[in-house]
């Protein structure tokens, strides 16, 4: 099991639509994570700077920020592109953070 943390940036005024669409996940989606070894996915946004803070757990090697070749992960892009900062493959802009501590 790898753990992974990133960042990704919120547009302002999207924060309810980002956490609306999030309550409304598609199955398939959650599916695709799962059957890939994707759990324990979390999302924090801080609402000073717009910055959402990611965390999942990966069983295998690849963790979502791996799998943008999968149709899923692409139909998700394009439906989230509006509110969030992407690339111009409506990838989400992200950042993979470093750990530098960890208590159990």
């Amino acid at each position: 099991m790898k753990r992974e943390a990133f960042k990704m940036f919120l547009k302002p005024g999207c924060e309810a639509e980002y956490e609306k669409r999030h309550a409304e996940i598609w199955p398939e989606l959650k599916e695709m994570l799962s059957n890939n070894g994707v759990y324990d996915y979390s999302i924090y946004w801080d609402k000073e700077t717009n910055i959402l803070f990611a965390t999942q757990k990966v069983r295998g090697t690849e963790s979502s920020q791996d799998m943008g070749g999968n149709p899923i992960v692409q139909k998700w892009w394009d439906y989230m592109a509006d509110i969030m900062e992407v690339n111009p493959d409506n990838s989400p802009v992200s950042i993979p953070l470093y750990e530098i501590f960890r208590m159990e």
